[in-house]
């Protein structure tokens, strides 16, 4: 659908002309000679861009620009004014214009202005889009659980996102939700509409991640070309995400200890101290006081970072959530490959909560996903599971082969592979991201099979 641009000026030559070229760059246009009748068109048939003369016959141009903006604050206008009104247009800036031209202007520089506007007026409602989808998300409202010790985590996520606490740390193994923890405490904080910024402690080595943490001054160090700010800067006024806390180094645990501390540090190079106001949630599946014991970990950061702790259960601790988070699940992914399985029928509910599930949370979404995308057309079934599940804990051998596979034998592992990859391939469309995911192997791995047997 075209984009519609609304036209407010007493001048009918330059109402003509500047219709004519939106025209000819493929929008829709309306016009007004006067303010009060532009207002009424934006009203009625709010417009996606407008362009506004500073001086109408029977209102001013700011006053109009003020109306419209309080029927669609979002809505981008570009003013035109005469030269010698600089001041007057400084003032429709702080008044919310996108932009302001000069008469007399040219048409290109016109095209121009409104090309940009309309582009920077798409990604704002894009990242709005984002931001409301994310606060939805991880809001903790939506976290699925009637188990007495995630009701207790529901309690004090809430609890904590609306106080002043300044470090959380969140303990709990691999895949049971750590950083939607962290999330839903952002989210549900009074920082919600602040950056949340996340690093893996684990991911980096310790002179990288230091940098990533406090950012460098030029010249720091050999590649060091520019200053660069810190996740600890851009973070200012909302929360940083330290995952995997514990596999971060000695030395830079020091550095991370003054910043909690003293709320201030240094970028790597620097000899200014900066000031920093930003909620540090730290997550780490590691035994902390193993590692303190062991030497790894400091003991005044480990009793620093968990002022306020909370522990994540695993899934096998809470049996009476898996049939819950299952239905859930399946729910998210019939609407995401366009399906209509029913929810867990009994027989599959106890071989669910007989697994031990030992990726926990995670290892059950990518169960599901799996099953819904290649295997189920209308209901989940013991034999859509893997055969860990299905069979009770154990894995079958040659001999107990599958219904589903029947048809592939006999072939060797490399044609079963194949087989199997393209059919992910062809069920997700070609994304090899989600592709991968479901497969279990990473997006490179997934690029390499697929160029070895020659599927792309």
């Amino acid at each position: 659908m075209p984009r519609r641009i609304l036209i407010i000026d007493d001048e009918k030559a330059i109402r003509w002309s500047l219709g004519e070229a939106m025209q000819t760059m493929g929008y829709e246009f309306s016009e007004a000679d006067k303010g009060k009748k532009g207002i009424k068109l934006f009203k009625d048939d709010p417009a996606d861009l407008v362009i506004l003369d500073l001086k109408l016959p029977d209102i001013n141009g700011i006053s109009v620009l003020k109306k419209l903006k309080a029927i669609d604050q979002d809505v981008p206008v570009i003013m035109m004014t005469a030269y010698g009104e600089v001041t007057t247009a400084v003032e429709a800036l702080k008044s919310g214009a996108y932009d302001f031209l000069l008469k007399p202007f040219q048409l290109e520089k016109i095209k121009v202005a409104v090309r940009n506007a309309l582009e920077s007026s798409r990604m704002k409602a894009e990242l709005q889009d984002i931001k409301k989808k994310e606060r939805e998300t991880y809001n903790f409202e939506n976290f699925l659980g009637k188990s007495e010790l995630m009701k207790d985590v529901f309690n004090k996520v809430k609890k904590i996102g609306k106080s002043k606490a300044s470090t959380i740390l969140i303990q709990g193994e691999s895949g049971t939700g750590k950083e939607l923890v962290a999330r839903a405490i952002h989210e549900c904080s009074n920082v919600g509409t602040r950056p949340f910024l996340e690093i893996n402690c684990a991911a980096l080595p310790e002179t990288l991640l230091e940098s990533e943490l406090f950012g460098h001054e030029k010249g720091a160090f050999t590649d060091a070309k520019f200053r660069k700010k810190g996740l600890f800067e851009l973070a200012e006024g909302g929360t940083i995400f330290l995952d995997e806390i514990g596999e971060m180094g000695v030395t830079l645990q020091s550095r991370l200890l003054r910043v909690i501390e003293n709320k201030t540090f240094r970028r790597v190079g620097g000899v200014k101290d900066l000031r920093v106001n930003t909620r540090v949630i730290s997550a780490t599946n590691r035994d902390l006081k193993q590692a303190i014991a062991e030497g790894t970990f400091r003991s005044d950061l480990y009793y620093r970072l968990q002022v306020i702790p909370i522990y994540l259960p695993p899934l096998k601790e809470r049996k009476e959530d898996i049939v819950l988070l299952a239905n859930h699940f399946i729910s998210i992914f019939n609407k995401e490959f366009k399906k209509k399985i029913k929810k867990v029928n009994r027989a599959v509910a106890g071989l669910l909560e007989g697994y031990s599930w030992p990726g926990n949370v995670r290892e059950l979404r990518n169960v599901i996903e799996r099953a819904i995308l290649l295997e189920a057309e209308d209901e989940l079934l013991a034999e859509h599971l893997p055969p860990e599940i299905s069979k009770g804990g154990e894995t079958p051998d040659t001999e107990q082969r599958t219904d589903s596979l029947n048809d592939l034998y006999p072939i060797n592992l490399k044609e079963m592979e194949k087989v199997l990859i393209r059919k992910t391939l062809e069920e997700t469309g070609g994304n090899k991201s989600k592709a991968a995911r479901i497969l279990g192997i990473s997006r490179q791995t997934l690029r390499e099979k697929t160029k070895l047997y020659k599927l792309d």
